[in-house]
């Protein structure tokens, strides 16, 4: 099976976000929200979700910034207190391990190949199944229900 790698997005995109006030967060259309409930507010820094009572960044974030039209821009949570998720080979975040997640498989030109709907359980697999394909260069992960980017996953 081909091993693969996850990749979370590197905390100093969002440093400056951390010192802004509303008023300058709400001019990048961005806010800071306090989780209020156990689960929902997955980070894309650290893959995990945050802690009831933990202070995020809501912002919109370009994950997908090719020149086709699958080009894409979704709304993202980024931890105050993150640390960049470092997984090993063939690992996912515990929390995807148990979530519905939309896997959608795209060629080195940005191009969608395939897409569909896998549970946590299976995903290991499926993603080794699709980066077995030669055509797909990079799979990105999406939670089901609201949709929203996840991470990129590549060959390792």
């Amino acid at each position: 099976m081909m091993s693969f790698q996850v990749q979370a997005l590197a905390r100093a995109l969002f440093q400056p976000f951390f010192t802004m006030d509303e008023a300058q967060l709400a001019s990048h259309r961005a806010r800071r929200v306090i989780a209020d409930k156990p689960l929902g507010y997955p980070c894309r820094v650290s893959l995990c979700d945050a802690a009831e009572g933990e202070s995020l960044l809501l912002l919109p974030f370009a994950h997908h910034q090719v020149d086709t039209p699958y080009q894409a821009s979704e709304p993202i949570f980024v931890r105050e207190n993150s640390v960049v998720a470092a997984l090993a080979p063939n690992q996912l975040p515990k929390e995807m391990e148990t979530r519905q997640m939309s896997v959608r498989a795209y060629d080195a030109e940005g191009m969608i190949k395939t897409a569909e709907v896998v549970e946590g359980e299976q995903l290991v697999l499926r993603l080794q199944q699709m980066l077995q394909v030669e055509s797909i260069a990079y799979v990105h992960l999406h939670y089901a229900g609201y949709g929203c980017y996840a991470c990129k996953v590549v060959r390792s």
